[in-house]
């Protein structure tokens, strides 16, 4: 990876983790909670700055961040501490760090659509010999649906077929102004080691208008949910394992390959390149942070449910440890994924 490459994969992981954070810092500073630090990244304070009751502070390690409020995983009697807020206003405050992503990933998708188009999930060409061509379908036929989803993107229809490989698929499609539906059971190909049913796109985007750009905005972050929740499921489920997903270092490698390659075409498809990472990204940390996991915001957010639900209060010593021991679990597991990053690399 050149210098450059590393420097704009720490911004775009930076200006996620941000975002994420400045969501539990508005919503805090709105209920009235004293924030003791807002920090980028972890370890060893590069800069830090005190304004009021808060420092600033960006850290050494490019990964992570926090915002440290008053009594969140420490006993406090300050009226303004996290725990005497009400269960919704906590709820509210931990709900916003993900919510900011997923509306980065929104505005996002705002600029990489309103810039170079939709990929329309519209055929080019039809491969001979595969299920596609048995079934019917032909170039200029319009795939809307498969199975229970609802199809937006060519993207989409690859994503389906890579996570539902081996079993028949129920497509509709519009041929003109007629819908028409088949039934076809993707064929392995050997070449690629995937699953295909063999329809091709040519790559060309089109421009849509304001309105549908925002309505295809919202598409493309249930498109990136969809993405990571199969994800999961297939990991859930044994079908991949932790080796095959990669952390901090890994990521930054996607990012710097990419920038090294888009850069050849110019300044505009490396930028447009650079958000369109950015939007699976912070897709991708709303959706973590809301896994029902100790130490993360869904974790958390799981016991304020039950509060709520209970009409009492979790002990807060069973909590904080709670947090606690989830907080060591997920620095042991980045740490494993960060060592079979570097291990891949090698």
């Amino acid at each position: 990876m050149s210098l450059a490459s590393i420097i704009v994969s720490i911004l775009i992981f930076g200006f996620i983790i941000f975002f994420h954070e400045l969501g539990h810092f508005i919503l805090a500073k709105k209920n009235d909670v004293k924030v003791n630090e807002f920090n980028i990244g972890m370890g060893p304070a590069i800069i830090s700055h005190t304004k009021g009751e808060t420092t600033y502070a960006l850290r050494i390690l490019p990964f992570g961040g926090s915002c440290v409020m008053e009594g969140e995983d420490t006993s406090s009697d300050d009226p303004r501490a996290f725990p005497t807020k009400t269960v919704w206003q906590r709820i509210a405050i931990v709900f916003a760090g993900p919510f900011f992503n997923f509306i980065l990933a929104f505005l996002l998708s705002l600029i990489l659509l309103g810039s170079i188009g939709v990929d329309r999930p519209v055929i080019a060409e039809i491969t001979e010999g595969y299920p596609a061509q048995a079934a019917g379908l032909q170039a200029g036929d319009e795939i809307t649906r498969i199975g229970n989803y609802n199809i937006h993107f060519y993207n989409e229809v690859s994503l389906y077929v890579f996570f539902h490989t081996g079993q028949p698929l129920d497509i509709t499609y519009k041929r003109g102004d007629e819908k028409h539906e088949a039934t076809i059971l993707p064929k392995y190909d050997e070449e690629s080691g995937r699953y295909l049913i063999g329809i091709v796109t040519d790559g060309k985007r089109t421009r849509v208008n304001a309105i549908d750009t925002v309505k295809y905005s919202f598409y493309e972050i249930r498109y990136q949910i969809y993405s990571v929740l199969s994800g999961l499921r297939y990991l859930v489920t044994g079908r991949i394992g932790l080796k095959d997903m990669s952390g901090t270092v890994g990521i930054m490698k996607v990012i710097g390959d990419n920038y090294t390659e888009a850069s050849n075409y110019g300044v505009f498809v490396t930028v447009m390149q650079m958000i369109n990472i950015a939007i699976l990204l912070t897709a991708n940390l709303g959706v973590m942070n809301l896994l029902p996991l100790p130490a993360l915001d869904g974790g958390r957010l799981l016991i304020f449910i039950i509060e709520a639900i209970r009409g009492k209060r979790m002990n807060e010593k069973i909590e904080n440890g709670i947090n606690y021991v989830g907080f060591i679990l997920l620095m042991a597991l980045m740490v494993v994924i960060m060592v079979s990053d570097i291990y891949k690399l090698m």
